[in-house]
């Protein structure tokens, strides 16, 4: 073995020399103290985990540190920090498991692992922080390997800096004889970077019941997109044994385009895409499984376990560097109407001769000597007699084959990993670690061969870094040889979604986002903990609090008000609950409190920068000032229950928002005027403006209920959600002059509320849609300086039933009040999401009839979306008694 290490150190060496300028890996290795990791005798292979080829490639293996497992569908979890300081790329994946011991491994990438311990129960979690896919297998799958110029991005300031394995032992039967197993992957890493960047999209179904006997069940999946443009060159099929076949497509203007179609009972590989698909702002991606509950006397469930089910639709993607997003999810059925003209194609079970299936499911004494590539050549054959792919022979096929011709010209990858396989002193065909027989080919020749292997993959990566630096486009058209089709399909041009300046006189906009934002919901807040009436107003306090303004046991209801906008309720008096709730913003724990006996129908609130409360009151038609220790406002505007329109007064006013630079203070009037009037610091009439819509028409400047304000104070403008007309209108402060509109048809007929976050983001909620209509209840968030949305948000446990306010922060938290769930969600941007993945076990909990047994320690393989148990008897609307546009519940 010294000779081995001899000789691989001088052949690093003699590569440093011979290209200078270049920096080979071992420079740049931390004091790793896995380098060296000592393995159970029973765990043949390499002690090497971290390993140089040449000049600026390495190897790092990543597997079980000889473990045991004792009972079936155990979870197990080991971390592996990554060995550099400075970026680098995953560009092939390299298994090692068998099916026999394994039913899955799925691996992350993160920064800060749930344990420290040598592997842990998944129970634990994965990751602390936020968490990436970056690789998936089962059923014996061959290895990955990435196109030309394409990697995943670890390391340095953005990438994660540690890899999490997940290994899922299914059947623990495989342990009688007490082994270790030592199953992982090994990953080829490159420090030249890649001009496009590789991304994991999951699909997958949550809820979805299989009857016991029923032929044929179908599972449904599908989610607009609202990113940046994506290149799809790779996806995966998983489900357990009862799916049949699964199918993703993308819809775009009504057409579906396969992306890719297979039995889940073959090796569940990432198989290449048949034909380029790129994936556009606004499309459709769509999934289907089919599964038959033929042979099971019980319902069977989504969940973790073997006996349970899953429908996950993987797909690798690549995107612009610059707007690369690394992880993506999709767990709803945006439009179940849609899948009426799905393909037959996804309809149509894939056949699977017997032996391949006895082979995956462990009975293979008949066919254990078989080659499992061949067998599923002869599948994926039988496959194209059933469903003869009409273009097959066209040019853009000829082209592709070309392109993979020529990429495999320039390296051939199964060299470089049969090759990285001896070196692991490991079999192509690894089996039960204990079973293994050591390689015979001398450590000399390995070397050499591996040296050559190395010396080509380092010439095609020195064209890639000089095409690089004369012209991106080049890189993609010249070195990426896997893509010669795709860049023959479409403009050369990048079509990233861009975001354009801000026009000329709407302020120095420095800090415009770019469109590579998105939030998802944080499954850890406890928003159906909360004990809270109807949720009108949020803010945030100086200290990032979340303040919530709240009705205690109040409703407004058709018997609030009368004709003249009169408060019918006054005897019942001020509302005796504590309506200012403080929360922390991490875990809701209630903080302080105050408003008790003051309010009588909470509307608006806000927060000013030295933390007073200022909050609207519809029934008393009056906006207060109050400070976060104070029993009594420190100052009332408007009469109490006298509604008007003059100086003095308000009729229903919305919403009040206090300029931090100068003190203003603007309030949005209301339900039943339509003007935003502005008074000085301390009370006193400054200006109004604004008037009802015309019939017919909105024009700028007129309001159907200002129901919500956001202050732009870098710009010096106002930004209102007006309710009614389903848009954004934004003036300027100093003299109420109208700017611009923002006005989207997926805002559908309501537009309940907006914020402004430093930076250029907007985010703004709408309505329910009335009956007929396709437009969701959701959340948007939208590029300021454009208008342009680029991204959309709803829940995942439990659906928006009326969002009424909205708040975001800078470090990309957002919180928004249901007036009628009576609940306030909270999303994070996934670039900070903290679950470590989606706990599974946390969904599943609650489903009756779902097994959670083992389903706690699945991270990402699978998900779900809470049922609603409650039966939404809630259903108190909030009216305006005046004659209002007709069907518009007021709030």
């Amino acid at each position: 073995m010294a000779g081995f290490v001899n000789n691989l150190l001088i052949l690093v060496l003699l590569f440093q020399n011979i290209c200078l300028g270049f920096r080979g890996p071992l420079s740049v290795f931390k004091r790793y103290k896995y380098t060296s990791r000592s393995l159970s005798s029973e765990c043949l292979g390499s002690d090497q985990t971290v390993i140089s080829f040449g000049l600026s490639d390495f190897a790092l293996d990543i597997r079980m540190p000889a473990v045991t497992p004792k009972e079936s569908d155990t979870y197990f979890c080991m971390s592996v920090p990554l060995p550099v300081n400075d970026e680098a790329y995953v560009v092939d994946f390299k298994p090692h498991a068998s099916m026999d011991t394994v039913h899955h491994m799925l691996l992350f990438g993160c920064n800060e692992p749930s344990s420290t311990e040598n592997y842990w129960d998944c129970d634990e979690g994965t990751c602390k922080d936020k968490s990436n896919i970056l690789y998936a297998w089962a059923r014996n799958a061959p290895p990955t390997r990435l196109p030309k110029g394409v990697g995943f991005r670890v390391g340095g300031e953005t990438g994660s800096r540690y890899f999490v394995l997940q290994v899922h032992y299914g059947d623990v039967s495989a342990f009688r004889d007490k082994h270790k197993d030592c199953s992982g992957v090994t990953l080829h890493l490159t420090h030249q970077k890649q001009p496009l960047i590789a991304g994991m999209y999951l699909m997958m179904s949550v809820n979805t019941v299989i009857p016991p006997g029923r032929k044929v069940v179908n599972a449904d999946i599908a989610c607009h997109y609202k990113r940046s443009p994506m290149h799809l060159f790779a996806y995966r099929v998983h489900t357990h044994r009862l799916g049949k076949v699964v199918s993703g497509y993308r819809v775009r203007n009504g057409q579906w385009t396969l992306i890719g179609r297979q039995s889940p009972q073959l090796p569940q590989a990432f198989y290449p895409v048949k034909y380029p698909v790129d994936i556009s702002y606004d499309d459709i991606l769509a999934a289907r499984c089919v599964f038959s509950g033929e042979g099971r006397t019980t319902e069977t469930h989504i969940g973790g376990t073997a006996n349970d089910e899953m429908c996950n639709f993987y797909i690798m993607y690549y995107m612009e560097a610059k707007h690369a997003v690394s992880y993506m999810t999709c767990t709803q059925n945006a439009n179940p109407d849609m899948f009426r003209n799905i393909p037959q194609e996804a309809n149509i079970p894939i056949p699977v001769k017997s032996d391949v299936l006895k082979m995956m499911h462990g009975h293979h004494e008949e066919t254990k000597n078989s080659d499992a590539s061949s067998l599923l050549q002869q599948a994926r054959k039988e496959e194209e007699e059933i469903l003869d792919q009409e273009t097959k022979d066209n040019d853009a096929s000829y082209l592709l084959q070309q392109a993979k011709k020529e990429q495999t010209e320039i390296l051939d990858q199964g060299d470089f990993y049969s090759l990285l396989s001896k070196l692991l002193g490991e079999r192509e065909d690894v089996v039960h670690v204990h079973k293994h027989n050591p390689t015979e080919k001398a450590e000399s020749d390995l070397v050499a061969e591996i040296a050559n292997v190395v010396q080509k993959k380092d010439l095609a990566r020195d064209i890639a870094n000089h095409d690089e630096r004369g012209n991106t486009i080049l890189v993609r058209d010249r070195i990426q040889k896997f893509h010669t089709l795709e860049s023959t399909l479409r403009p050369r041009e990048n079509r990233y979604f861009f975001l354009q300046q801000s026009k000329h006189g709407e302020g120095n906009w420095e800090k415009e986002h770019k469109g590579d934002f998105h939030i998802e919901e944080a499954m850890e807040w406890p928003v159906l903990d909360l004990k809270l009436g109807q949720v009108s107003g949020l803010a945030l306090d100086p200290e990032d609090n979340l303040v919530v303004f709240h009705r205690g046991d109040r409703v407004w209801d058709e018997n609030s008000f009368d004709s003249k906008f009169v408060y019918q309720q006054r005897g019942l008096g001020p509302i005796e609950q504590n309506t200012i709730l403080v929360l922390n913003p991490s875990n809701a724990k209630l903080l302080h409190s105050t408003g008790k006996s003051l309010f009588y129908l909470p509307h608006g609130l806000s927060v000013d920068k030295n933390g007073n409360y200022w909050v609207t009151d519809v029934a008393l038609h009056q906006v207060f000032k109050l400070g976060a220790n104070d029993k009594e406002p420190l100052l009332i505007l408007g009469v109490a229950l006298q509604p008007g329109s003059d100086k003095n007064h308000f009729c229903q006013p919305t919403d009040v928002a206090v300029d931090p630079i100068t003190g203003s203070i603007y309030v949005s009037d209301g339900y039943c005027n339509s003007r935003i009037i502005q008074f000085s610091p301390n009370g006193l009439y400054v200006m109004q403006w604004g008037e009802e819509t015309s019939p017919g028409r909105s024009r700028p400047g007129q309001f159907c209920i200002p129901h919500s304000l956001a202050l732009i104070p870098d710009l010096s403008q106002l930004c209102v959600a007006d309710r009614e007309n389903a848009r954004i209108q934004c003036f300027r402060l100093e003299t109420g002059e109208f700017t611009r509109e923002i006005k989207h048809t997926a805002f559908g007929r309501e537009l309940f509320a907006v914020s402004y976050v430093p930076g250029g983001l907007l985010f703004a909620v709408n309505g329910m849609p009335y009956p007929g209509e396709a437009e969701s209840v959701q959340g948007f968030v939208m590029n300021f300086s454009t208008g342009e949305i680029i991204d959309t948000f709803m829940p995942l446990r439990k659906s928006f039933e009326m969002p009424h306010d909205i708040v975001a922060s800078e470090d990309g938290r957002v919180f928004v009040g249901d007036v009628h769930a009576k609940a306030v969600w909270k999303f994070v941007s996934a670039e900070r999401k903290g679950s470590g993945g989606i706990n599974l076990g946390n969904f599943f909990a609650s489903h009756k009839g779902y097994s959670r047994k083992g389903f706690d320690r699945l991270s990402t393989e699978g998900s779900d979306q809470e049922k609603d148990e409650d039966d939404g008897t809630d259903s108190e609307e909030e009216r305006s008694a005046s004659p209002l546009p007709p069907a518009s519940s007021s709030s």
